[in-house]
Parts: structure tokens; sequence; C-alpha cells
């Protein structure tokens, strides 16, 4: 499954190819960058705050949104990636994959989100502290029994959390990795799975991001150098092919929601 040949992309058209320069496209194809690492054998859906804070609760233009949701990312959420996810977890469901979720929600005081609070006019906003629905993974791809939820302070799903240890009892050896935002927490889960030596795809249409711009441009910084992106379609397609049940051993809690959806 892995592309031998060098070049940038191999899925037609980039997200990022109308914001990358000649001199910069010419610098990481003279140095050998961007070659297509492949999937791995035994993969987790890791899904990165998808939540109403960062969603919002309609494709309503970001300005109307982020007046009530200051994480908003925009209508692309609801048009482009909510879709995509959903047919990503459906593939990942019937093969019985762990799905993993994350959110974070804080204290009221903010304490727990120390100097990151440094970075906002409106951090006083109470929308993601815990207990608010803001923290909610969006209906349409919520949780199911068997799913495993994580609460994390920082960008990073593994920073001060459990999900290395769940990947290790697992035996994953490669994650799907999308959801909001790209060029933070997707970005920042990114680059710590593939420092654990965790192969990385990112579906490109399954991530979203407030700025347009941060988007492209995670995405093309991630691609030269550490993980895989590439589309919805080819991430469905490998899913397809994997035999059902590869984790049923290290995870009964999947095996198990499988039975009861059957009974």
């Amino acid at each position: 499954m892995v592309n031998e040949h060098p070049g940038l992309y191999s899925r037609g058209i980039a997200p990022w190819d109308d914001v990358l320069g000649e001199v910069d496209r010419t610098v990481f194809e003279t140095a050998g960058w961007a070659r297509r690492a492949g999937f791995g054998d035994r993969p987790a859906i890791v899904v990165i705050d998808v939540n109403y804070n960062f969603a919002g609760e309609s494709p309503e233009p970001i300005l109307d949104s982020i007046k009530k949701w200051r994480y908003a990312c925009g209508p692309e959420a609801w048009t482009r990636s909510i879709p995509a996810i959903v047919q990503i977890l459906e593939v990942a469901r019937r093969k019985r994959l762990p799905i993993i979720y994350t959110t974070n929600p804080r204290r009221a005081d903010g304490f727990d989100l120390g100097v990151w609070n440094d970075k906002s006019y409106r951090s006083s906003d109470v929308v993601d502290v815990l207990g608010h629905r803001g923290n909610e993974i969006v209906a349409e791809v919520a949780p199911v029994d068997g799913d495993v939820f994580i609460e994390k302070r920082k960008p990073s799903a593994f920073f001060g959390t459990p999900l290395m240890s769940h990947l290790s009892m697992l035996r994953a050896d490669s994650l799907i990795l999308f959801g909001s935002t790209t060029s933070g927490c997707v970005r920042a889960t990114a680059v710590d799975g593939i420092s654990y030596d965790l192969k990385v795809t990112i579906p490109h249409e399954a991530c979203f991001d407030r700025s347009q711009l941060s988007h492209k441009v995670a995405l093309m910084d991630v691609h030269m150098k550490y993980c895989d992106v590439t589309d919805t379609a080819d991430v469905v397609d490998y899913l397809q092919a994997l035999p059902a049940g590869l984790f049923d051993t290290q995870f009964p809690p999947a095996a198990a929601a499988a039975r009861a959806q059957e009974d």
C-alpha cells in the first residue's frame, strides 16, 4: 500500500495547491519529501473534538456562529467534514475497529488550561466548561456503546491522557485521524502519533478549521514531513478491504456492540 513514486500528492488536486508557491514546491520535491508512507495493518480511528464548540449547531456563516460558539469553524464542518466523518465511521463500525473520541472541557476558572487562556480575549466565555453542551460530540457522529471517550486539556490527544496506553493494549500500529481543528489539535495529535512510531493517515475532507489558510497549510506541512494526507474515498476503500474483527480479542466492547446490533 505504499506509493514508491515521489510526488507531493497522489490523489488528484491537493487541498493546498492554491497556497503552495512554486519555489516551495520545488524545494520539497527536490529534497524528496511527501513520499506516501501507506496505511498500517491495525488502525484505530481517532475523532478529534467534533463537538458543538467547534462545529456550531448548523452550517451558518462563521461570523454568525462564533457569536455563540467562540471556537466555531464555520459551515465547512457541516457541509464537508461531518458527512465525510459519517462515511468513515459507518465502515469502521462494520469492521469493529476501535473508535476513540476526544473533547476538551475545562474547569470554570480555566486553571486546567493554563497559559492557553492567554491567547484569547474571550477566555471567560463558558462554552467549553465541563458539563456545557459545547463539549458534546455532535449528534450525527456521536459515540456509541463500545467506543472510547477521552477528555483532554491540551492540543494533542496524547498529552496527559491514556491514549497511548489504550493503543498499546490494542496493538494498534496506525491511526486514521480527523476532526478539528486541522491546524491545532489534529496536527498536534498527528505529530505525537508519528513520534510514537504510529502510521498516521488524515482524510482531508474530514478535518475542519476556522481558518482556511491554516487548514491548507497544516495539511501540507504534515503531509510533507510526518504522515499521509489523503481523501475520504481512499480511507473508505482501505477500511472496506480490512477483515472484520481485527481487534475482537484486544477490544471486546466492539465485538459485544456488534453482537448486540445483530440481536
